[in-house]
């Protein structure tokens, strides 16, 4: 959705704006546990979502709050989390049975620096792999990153929106510097947001598969109450949804899982281009710290080095196949990112070795300075 927008300018923080995203969305339970540094988006959500008939609880710990909101999106509702690295890790279990039994749900991790309590109140990219990788055994996960506090709230729906639409957990990775910057924004009216609901069933009760392998790979889902009874495991299953041991069952629910994400990259995966026409060298960064590339974008075309920013919106799937395409433009990539190299590994594999890859990394709790990445920039403009 636009950026512009005829509603009226507030200043708020990035997780205001995600709160905000989540009641246009139509997230109408969330369950939560404080932690630095996402706790005002509960805050918020703490006082506002009641006034939406929506219900608000405070759990015991965040293991219990994405059993909640895996709970109550199987009654039909839109849900939600918010956590930051350490809650992240214990919700990783949850995670993995939201996938394997396709509930949808959100959960926002706003990063902060590790390992263990590491960082508490300084930002961090550290955990874009834990997001991937976090909980055990193959499967796909959607992750997106905003960069500004409108694009939270955009994003925000968004997550909304491909978990309705793909029965799918999606992580929205924000970090503490876009948890909490104040910037002026315009939040779009009601008739402005697009809104998706999941699918479900129009057949009789008795005919009804919850896992039902379907041409999108999406299987329509019933509202617990609703009339429709089903079974819902973690453990493999057929469409049914009762365990089961049969190899060519496994095969079909694990393509089904991989494929409901995979066939619909196109629809998922979102890149902003910045000055890359013409450039010969590709920085690519995704959140806060793509603001600071921005900035050293602009400072290096100044001194007349052709240069251009990929930022990536969405994490996960990653975006292989746009970087492939412009690896054959650019001449090398730096990937700017604050971690040791997360990314980094992403991108050297999709370019297989045709161009190098250099990163500009920070891990200290500071965020990478723009001056940092020309002076990157500078250095290996003669590569």
């Amino acid at each position: 959705m636009s950026e512009k927008s005829n509603g009226k300018a507030r200043v708020i923080t990035g997780n205001e704006a995600c709160a905000e995203g989540a009641l246009a969305a139509g997230m109408r339970f969330f369950a939560g546990y404080p932690i630095t540094p996402s706790s005002e988006i509960a805050e918020v959500l703490s006082a506002k979502l009641p006034k939406y008939g929506g219900v608000f609880l405070q759990m015991e710990d965040e293991l219990g709050s994405i059993g909640a909101i895996i709970g109550a999106s199987l009654t039909g509702a839109k849900t939600m989390t918010a956590t930051s690295g350490p809650g992240f890790s214990l919700m990783q279990e949850n995670l993995g049975y939201a996938v394997m039994t396709e509930v949808p749900c959100v959960i926002v991790n706003v990063m902060r620096g590790g390992p263990s309590t590491g960082l508490p109140t300084l930002p961090s990219q550290g955990d874009v792999m834990q997001a991937r990788w976090g909980t055990h055994g193959d499967h796909q996960i959607i992750a997106l990153a905003p960069f500004s506090v409108r694009e939270t709230f955009d994003l925000t729906v968004r997550a909304f929106n491909l978990a309705e639409k793909y029965r799918t957990p999606v992580i929205l990775l924000m970090d503490e510097i876009i948890g909490h910057v104040n910037e002026k924004v315009y939040l779009p009216s009601e008739d402005e947001i697009n809104i998706f609901d999941r699918i479900r069933p129009t057949g009789s009760a008795e005919e009804y598969l919850p896992y039902e392998h379907t041409k999108s790979r999406v299987p329509a889902m019933a509202d617990f109450g609703s009339g429709y009874r089903y079974h819902v495991t973690g453990l493999a299953h057929d469409e049914t949804g009762f365990p089961t041991n049969k190899s060519t069952e496994i095969n079909k629910l694990m393509d089904r899982l991989d494929q409901k994400i995979t066939m619909h990259r196109e629809d998922i995966i979102d890149v902003d281009e910045y000055m890359l026409e013409d450039a010969e060298i590709g920085i690519l960064s995704y959140g806060s710290t793509a603001r600071s590339v921005r900035h050293a974008v602009r400072l290096a075309r100044e001194d007349g080095l052709k240069v251009g920013l990929m930022r990536l919106k969405t994490i996960w799937p990653f975006a292989d196949e746009e970087i492939k395409k412009l690896s054959g433009k650019v001449k090398l990539w730096i990937v700017v990112e604050m971690n040791r190299g997360q990314i980094a590994h992403e991108v050297e594999w999709a370019v297989a070795g045709k161009i190098p890859v250099f990163k500009v990394n920070r891990v200290d709790g500071d965020p990478i300075n723009p001056l940092q990445i020309l002076e990157k920039i500078k250095e290996l403009a003669n590569v």
